[in-house]
């Protein structure tokens, strides 16, 4: 039953990231209009080509448990930035404070599901262990 969460939760975890990758490219444009909004000018294509590869490629390691632990560090090489720029709920004005407070800490809850997978691994159903416990023919 171990096995099976541990693979659920890697599902869900990169089900987020493969999603904000997927509006990040389908809304280019408006990504880069939200990204002026909050002060990021430099390089913006750059920044978002960067931001779109790093999600996929992260969500794809953790999703398929092969380098679990370098999959979350690019993730949160991302994902802090964003929260602490994007939801910053105490520079909100009073009527945005509840719901930007939310968003937070829902993202607070998702860092915290990535330092799990980065502490405790892939666990039994991954590429990672299948690479490790199968022998090559004829050695």
């Amino acid at each position: 039953m171990k096995a099976f969460i541990d693979l659920l939760g890697r599902m869900l975890l990169s089900v987020i990231f493969f999603f904000e990758a997927y509006d990040s490219i389908r809304y280019f444009e408006a990504t880069k209009q939200t990204m002026t909004d909050y002060g990021i000018t430099w390089r913006q294509d750059l920044l978002l080509v960067g931001a779109i590869a790093v999600l996929i490629l992260g969500a794809t390691l953790i999703l398929i448990g092969y380098r679990p632990a370098l999959g979350v560090s690019l993730l949160l090489l991302y994902w802090v930035p964003v929260l602490f720029i994007v939801h910053a709920f105490w520079n909100a004005p009073p009527d945005e404070l509840r719901q930007s407070s939310i968003y937070f800490m829902k993202d607070i809850a998702i860092t915290g599901g990535l330092l799990m997978v980065y502490v405790n691994g892939a666990g039994k159903w991954s590429i990672k262990r299948l690479f490790a416990t199968s022998r090559v023919p004829g050695t």
